[in-house]
């Protein structure tokens, strides 16, 4: 894969050069480099049973996780950044991840300091909420699991909504064994069903939260509605939908709603599926095993039409002497107090960097002049498929054309 260079050509691999430079230079800087350096290595176990260079790692992070802020969503308190665990099921394509690898970064994540996992029963279905669940069962109680109910995967429908109070307790079931717990820290309902008002959906997890097995729950990609429905039977702590530099709807939609309700916001795709932290450019295509193979943001034409808003950020994160996506992880994060992004990786060179965009901080002058310049940029390409789309929860007049 190419990736645009300083001087507007492309360079033959997937990182830019500014971000290759500063991804050694920031893991140095961080006393992460152990974590890095043996790569694949690191998740091959050693003569004990203990992966090759945990205790490298552990004596190295003990001051990272005290340095990783902290944030509220609703009851819980999380890392300021939690980690998405999605993409271990290759949801943008090579099939699923090696399980002891992905164990393994799961909790080299929670090590540098991450304590906030997002998962789903949809995401494999089930493989994600079984990785999450075998890595943080050793440190269950200092973390915060989220997953998700709302699909018919039972049923052999993952595409179909359910949220019928039945099928969600049986699917709480399935996630309390696969994640090796007996409670749920965040529930969220994946998408509204409209078929079963969400005033019943909040009275079925309220029981839940009575009989201790949900502390909080949540709900991805819902209208100000239903939100407060919602919130009116069972208060919220969170909600989650997608909300990136280059797609930004969340603002005018639900955020006045959730400061006046005191709910969380969970932006998922914080990076722009890779676009924004260079590793997507027009050259770029996507077999079907990607999820980006069908939505239209990720089409030739109009890859190559927002690549004005990748050197833009790039041009930022230049000035700031960060990569590309910790600039877009640190904008997402600056926008609000309550606000924790859940950016997914599979590699420890971007976790290093996920989590050390934690510490970069953004003046109000620099926000004002990075929103006045995104505003000049326009997005060619809508953010999902139309089947995807019609999912999503749209007060009347609001729905994209």
């Amino acid at each position: 894969m190419k990736a645009l260079s300083n001087d507007g050509t492309f360079q033959p691999d997937g990182l830019t050069a500014g971000r290759r430079a500063f991804v050694s230079a920031a893991l140095k800087s961080l006393a992460v480099l152990p974590l890095v350096a043996i790569d694949n290595s690191f998740a091959q176990p050693s003569t004990n049973g203990e992966p090759r260079g945990r205790q490298n790692v552990t004596s190295v992070n003990s001051k990272q996780e005290k340095d990783m802020d902290r944030r509220n969503l609703g009851p819980l308190e999380v890392s300021a950044s939690g980690l998405g665990c999605l993409p271990f099921v290759g949801y943008y394509g090579g099939g699923p991840r090696d399980r002891k690898a992905s164990v393994t970064l799961i909790r080299a994540a929670f090590e540098q300091g991450v304590t906030f996992f997002d998962t789903a029963e949809v995401y494999g279905p089930y493989l994600s909420e079984e990785y999450a669940g075998e890595a943080l069962a050793p440190v269950r109680k200092q973390v915060v699991v989220a997953t998700k109910f709302g699909f018919g995967v039972e049923e052999g429908k993952p595409a179909a909504l359910n949220s019928q109070p039945g099928h969600m307790r049986r699917a709480v079931e399935g996630s309390l064994k696969r994640l090796k717990t007996d409670y749920i820290d965040l529930l969220y309902q994946h998408r509204p069903d409209p078929n079963v008002p969400i005033e019943e959906v909040a009275g079925a997890v309220k029981e839940l939260i009575q009989a201790g097995k949900v502390r909080a729950w949540g709900l991805s990609e819902a209208s100000a509605r239903t939100i407060r429905r919602a919130h009116a039977v069972q208060p919220l702590a969170a909600v989650q939908s997608e909300y990136a530099m280059w797609w930004r709807e969340p603002e005018t939609r639900i955020f006045p709603t959730l400061e006046a309700l005191g709910i969380g916001f969970v932006p998922y795709c914080p990076l722009g599926r890779g676009f924004l932290a260079g590793a997507v450019n027009p050259s770029s295509r996507f077999d079907s095993t990607d999820r980006r193979h069908n939505l239209p943001r990720f089409t030739p034409q109009a890859l190559a039409a927002n690549m004005a808003y990748f050197r833009f950020v790039r041009d930022w994160a230049e000035r700031k002497g960060i990569t590309p996506g910790q600039l877009a992880l640190a904008w997402a994060a600056s926008r609000k107090p309550w606000i924790v992004p859940i950016p997914g990786t599979t590699q420890y060179p971007h976790l290093a960097e996920n989590v050390a965009a934690g510490r970069v901080r953004l003046t109000p002058e620099e926000l004002r002049e990075i929103d006045a310049g995104l505003a000049r940029i326009k997005l060619e390409g809508g953010r999902a498929d139309p089947f995807t789309q019609s999912q999503f929860d749209y007060e009347e007049g609001e729905r994209p054309a």
